[in-house]
């Protein structure tokens, strides 16, 4: 047991492990607290799956990760992704341009006029023409982090250490030894190294080579603020899905995205947050857990002018970890044996089981990635 080693049990690492379990290679599933925890990026019930995207790179991937998810979904045997559609608005985040993109690659969508998005959806205020796509939804991290995790338990290939925290990885003849904090050890023939916002505090302890390591993405990481507020509407707590497609607006002076708050909201509020507006802090070490007033305000003035469907008093908040690089293309590449897998740039969730099959892909040697998401690519963008 343990000739694959992944560090990190959020939404990217258990999916890879899944992926290699499902090829026949066993797996040490090392996690420094629990699957799904709080404390980084993979928590809740409340993430957008969508396709549009500026890059037909982007939502040609999300193409290719549905048939994915419905396999995950079928083995599962319960939904994780509920249909929601997604409406996108606003100068800057350019409806006509998404709309362009998702006709080359044949994506189910509308482009409407204003007017007629408002009085479709009188919940929403609206800035100018507006996309509308229903293949979008509502995507449950945590259930999900944890079917990866249970069928991959199930190949009996996989064993998860939990409260497991990497301290060094060293090579040896043939492989790696992987020591914890507390002296524990495990030990592989490769390593994917998918840890979210810690993985900038490991780099030092990886056996990445150091040409390797010089030509990383610097990474930022975030504590992102969300605030969800109640539907006005009391008959609409009961079908919150098909009432409240998902969001994204971006102008000049608004980045918000958002989308019905599920369990983690009761299932009555609509969860609304500003992309990339949280703290940008030192390290995860660094992480509050603590809501910011100024944050708070911020989204309750967005609400009173933009969502005439709910009550302008938030009543559930929460904080969740962005890991990003500069360009926000995710890092996936492999430098002798050792695999990274982060930087999802708080768009990651909706690609998970593809994320775990292009680092499965690495790892085994079966497949490549996207040169976008290699390390030299990355280096190259900075340079220029």
């Amino acid at each position: 047991m343990g000739e694959y080693i992944v560090i990190g049990a959020g939404l990217a690492g258990a999916a890879t492990a899944w992926r290699l379990a499902q090829r026949g290679q066993d797996v040490t599933l090392l996690e420094r607290s629990a699957p799904a925890n709080p404390y980084g990026s993979s928590h809740g019930s409340a993430r957008i799956f969508r396709y549009a995207y500026p890059s037909e790179l982007y939502t040609g991937l999300v193409i290719r990760s549905k048939p994915l998810w419905d396999e995950l979904e079928r083995e599962n045997g319960a939904r994780l992704i509920e249909p929601t559609g997604a409406l996108d608005h606003g100068a800057v985040n350019d409806p006509v341009g998404l709309a362009r993109v998702l006709d080359a690659l044949g994506v189910e969508h509308e482009l409407l006029p204003e007017a007629e998005a408002g009085s479709r959806w009188p919940q929403y205020g609206f800035d100018g023409a507006v996309l509308y796509h229903p293949g979008a939804g509502v995507l449950d991290a945590r259930n999900t982090v944890e079917a990866f995790v249970r069928l991959a338990a199930a190949t009996g290939r996989v064993r998860l250490l939990t409260n497991w925290t990497v301290s060094s990885i060293e090579r040896r003849t043939g492989g790696f030894r992987v020591e914890s904090t507390v002296g524990d050890v495990v030990e592989g023939e490769k390593v994917v190294v998918a840890a979210g916002p810690w993985l900038p505090t490991l780099l030092d302890s990886l056996a990445l080579p150091a040409g390797f390591i010089h030509s990383l993405p610097s990474f930022e990481v975030r504590e992102e603020q969300a605030f969800h507020f109640p539907y006005r509407d009391a008959g609409a707590s009961g079908a919150p899905y098909p009432a409240w497609p998902t969001f994204m607006h971006e102008n000049e002076t608004v980045d918000i995205y958002g989308l019905p708050g599920g369990r983690d909201a009761g299932y009555h509020g609509l969860k609304i947050a500003h992309f990339n507006g949280g703290t940008v802090i030192p390290s995860i070490f660094d992480r509050t857990g603590q809501i910011r007033p100024e944050a708070r305000q911020r989204a309750r003035d967005y609400v009173k002018e933009w969502v005439p469907g709910v009550e302008p008093d938030s009543y559930a908040e929460a904080t969740c970890m962005f890991t990003s690089t500069p360009s926000s293309d995710f890092l996936i590449d492999e430098a002798e044996g050792i695999v990274v897998l982060s930087a999802c740039s708080g768009r990651g969730a909706k690609f998970a089981p593809l994320l775990g099959e292009l680092a499965a892909d690495l790892a085994t040697g079966a497949g490549t990635v996207p040169d976008e998401f290699r390390a030299a690519y990355h280096s190259r963008r900075s340079a220029a």
